[in-house]
């Protein structure tokens, strides 16, 4: 089964202190062009995690954060004590009238005012955090799943609706090599010159081969069968799929160029407005 490369997961985790929020979303890339956005106490972490994403993703456009919401009643953030006590004396120096009050409000907006101090990492927390990164990614590959079902759908009436305009074309063929036929014959017949019969259907045989579709209807058919073989394939197949769009194009192109024939051209340029469809939602497949 084909996936798609749109996709989107999410999955939380509430430890005793602080609540796990990661979310992954991928788009349609070429390769695999990852973005990721972790808090700065797991930066250690990242070389790794990006090895896991892309075994998992493969392709796409991917970005990937985690979100750390603290829910403890202590914070991590603490007043830098000693700093604001030398501001108040600093200040009390220029506003030797203004109250304790004022002071200290003036005091806590200078620089350094507030420290931070740096967590370690705790293992047992990375642990129960993979978990969730496990789930987050389940439930994008579950989503690209999903989005490949509703590809394959498309592709298989796509190709349905190839087929069948291929077969109106080739339904037309007798008419169209009468119409050929007679349109030589006419133009033979107002040259007003004499012509050898015998030569005249050689000559008309070896026209009428060289406009001739029945290879390319052969040729085009194997790539239509080669298309939905390949979707029901097991491994990532989106290249495959693009080059196969790729010679089905070059039978349509060629059919309507010998067609030489209004209504089968005008089932061609339907052929082609099929294809192009399919090409579109190609570059969606991982």
């Amino acid at each position: 089964m084909i996936q798609s490369m749109t996709g989107f997961g999410k999955a939380t985790l509430q430890l005793p202190t602080k609540k796990i929020t990661v979310e992954v979303k991928s788009l349609n890339s070429k390769g695999l062009d990852l973005n990721v956005r972790m808090p700065s106490l797991y930066r250690e972490m990242e070389l790794g995690l990006r090895n896991q994403i892309a075994l998992k993703l493969e392709r796409g456009k991917v970005d990937f954060s985690i979100f750390i919401e603290s829910t403890a009643e202590q914070t991590s953030t603490k007043v830098n004590v000693p700093i604001v006590k030398a501001y108040i004396n600093q200040l009390r120096e220029v506003y030797a009238d203004a109250d304790e009050t004022e002071l200290m409000k003036m005091a806590v907006r200078m620089p350094d005012t507030m420290k931070i101090e740096r967590d370690e990492i705790d293992e047992n927390d990375w642990v129960q955090i993979q978990t969730v990164i496990e789930e987050a990614l389940h439930n994008i590959l579950n989503f690209r799943k999903d989005e490949g079902m509703s590809l394959e759908k498309e592709f298989q009436l796509r190709i349905g609706n190839i087929r069948q305009y291929m077969s109106e074309a080739l339904a037309l063929d007798p008419e169209r090599v009468q119409a050929i036929k007679d349109r030589l014959q006419t133009a033979i017949s107002e040259l007003k010159v004499n012509v050898d019969e015998n030569r005249f259907e050689q000559e008309l045989i070896y026209y009428l081969e060289k406009l001739d579709i029945t290879e390319e209807k052969v040729r085009l058919t194997n790539h239509l069968d080669y298309f939905l073989e390949t979707i029901n394939g097991t491994e990532a197949n989106g290249r495959k799929l693009g080059f196969i769009t790729q010679e089905m194009g070059r039978e349509i192109n060629t059919m309507g160029s010998k067609s030489n024939h209004a209504q089968m051209q005008k089932l061609v340029v339907q052929m082609k407005d099929e294809l192009e469809k399919i090409k579109e939602q190609v570059l969606n497949v991982l």
